[in-house]
């Protein structure tokens, strides 16, 4: 995939066809198209656990899977409260797998990480929340996430939650991405056919590929510190940063 790909270049869209649009959260909202893993591991960094990148990939795939097969989050918890408990599962793992020895510093890294992610997620949702704004104005917006029970409470904390007329979040309804049904509800929550709805996601695998076969338009965040592709993927636009879709929508 090319880098730098501007939507004006490769668009063939007809925006005068869309009548809703469906929202991913996760990695398209909250963190502006960069993966979760880059980001807590920019917070690594910048706190200066001494870890090598390798052994923190195995921390959080740990971190990912204890909160995905345990029902650790509870729904009235904010985005902190998650980013705390993923904190916890990784520095937990690395302390009792010998990687890192200072015990000390345990509640520091802990609280640390959580702080840092959730200034990092501020700032995402402070950019995205005035285009949500007029976004909502103009289109139906439905919020399709794959998430741990919580999206109300995280939305509500981050003021999001007024643009969406749906909410579909994966935990709750028994359906996760990359599965193409939990796109064709959002489709009929939006009220439209699926080539009148849009669908903007950070995921090729989780949000282009089932929401194309499900019938919709698609729009892909894609910042540059993505995971790299084969260079074959495509969509209906390709983005870098969530500000453009103030002129792309013409806001």
């Amino acid at each position: 995939m090319q880098q730098n790909l501007n939507y004006k270049h490769i668009c063939m869209f007809n925006l005068e066809k869309i009548k809703g649009i469906i929202f991913d959260y996760e990695g398209t909202i909250d963190t502006n198209g960069l993966p979760w893993a880059e980001v807590i591991w920019q917070a690594y960094q910048a706190l200066e656990i001494p870890v090598d990148k390798k052994t923190f990939s195995k921390a959080y795939i740990v971190g990912e899977r204890t909160l995905a097969q345990n029902q650790l989050v509870q729904p009235q918890q904010n985005f902190w409260h998650v980013l705390r408990l993923k904190a916890e599962t990784q520095i937990h793992w690395l302390f009792d797998n010998g990687f890192l020895h200072d015990k000390n510093l345990e509640p520091r890294y802990i609280t640390g990480i959580a702080d840092w992610c959730y200034a990092y997620v501020q700032m995402s949702t402070n950019t995205a929340r005035p285009i949500l704004k007029k976004l909502a104005e103009r289109y139906p917006l439905v919020l399709v996430s794959n998430f741990y029970g919580n999206i109300g409470a995280v939305l509500e904390d981050f003021h999001l939650k007024e643009f969406f007329s749906s909410i579909i979040e994966s935990s709750v309804i028994g359906v996760k991405k990359p599965d193409p049904e939990i796109f064709r509800l959002g489709v009929d929550k939006t009220g439209f056919a699926p080539d009148e709805v849009v669908v903007i996601g950070d995921s090729y695998d989780k949000d282009i590929v089932p929401a194309t076969s499900v019938g919709c338009s698609m729009i892909w965040l894609r910042n540059e510190g993505s995971i790299l592709y084969t260079g074959d993927e495509t969509a209906d636009v390709i983005i870098m940063d969530f500000a453009q879709l103030k002129d792309f929508f013409q806001l």
